[in-house]
């Protein structure tokens, strides 16, 4: 076995990394984590960018399908907040754009796509249940991403339905959330019943064999200190909720 600690810091960023109005954004994301989506505009965290290009690679749907907006600075979230209150009113930007610094926009791990015809809706993008997008709703979660406000989960993630939304978890966690139907905030209420000192979630996904536990933070530093299995590859994601969790590949 081995020790690993980590600082609030460390923590503070992960895939399953959870942000909305109850979580805010714990730190704006540093410049040198982000990178161009395709060489385009649209800026997302390294490895989310590398892995969705890949998936648009295997699906070669890079001329069906464009990047409508990735990573949001807390500057640009304001702006887009208080213009979407002029144009839409209330009620229409609290359903579809989350506030200043509740965005998982801020975090370089979401990105809204939209099939490539004009006109193009920033705010809602067109991405149907067929063809190309259909096709990328089926081999997304192979690739680690899961589509962030399903219907039927407004009322647990603050926003309304948004299939243009899509959020990069990882595996094995994009398709555990797919097997259960569950959103993000499930997700992470779900692993709690899999503590590092009691049973692991024990689970086999693509021909993978993975171990997943969570650890509750140091409430005092936001710290947290790891006995891990000195030969196996293992990610650790903070949540934002005061817990991390440890993916072993097995």
């Amino acid at each position: 076995m081995k020790t690993l600690t980590l600082t609030r810091q460390e923590l503070n960023r992960g895939s399953l990394i959870l942000v909305n109005e109850r979580y805010p954004l714990p730190e704006s994301v540093a410049p040198e984590r982000l990178t161009p989506f395709f060489g385009s505009g649209v800026l997302l965290e390294r490895r989310t960018a590398l892995v969705l290009e890949n998936l648009f690679t295997a699906l070669g749907c890079g001329a069906s399908l464009i990047s409508v907006s990735g990573y949001r600075t807390l500057e640009e979230q304001k702006q887009i907040y208080a213009s979407s209150l002029a144009e839409n009113g209330e009620a229409f930007t609290r359903k579809y754009v989350a506030l200043p610094d509740c965005s998982e926009h801020q975090t370089g791990l979401a990105i809204d796509l939209a099939l490539n015809r004009e006109p193009v809706d920033f705010i809602r993008p067109c991405f149907p249940d067929e063809g190309i997008c259909a096709r990328f709703r089926e081999k997304m979660i192979s690739y680690g991403f899961i589509q962030r406000y399903p219907e039927g989960k407004e009322n647990i993630t603050g926003i309304a339905a948004e299939p243009w939304h899509f959020r990069y978890v990882g595996l094995p966690h994009a398709a555990i959330m797919q097997q259960h139907g569950f959103c993000l905030e499930e997700y992470i209420d779900y692993l709690h019943l899999f503590p590092a000192d009691g049973r692991h979630l024990e689970i086999r996904i693509q021909n993978k064999n993975f171990e997943i536990f969570y650890q509750k933070t140091n409430e005092s530093d936001g710290s947290v200190t790891l006995s891990l299995p000195s030969s196996l590859p293992f990610q650790v994601s903070g949540t934002n909720t005061g817990s991390c969790v440890v993916t072993l590949w097995r």
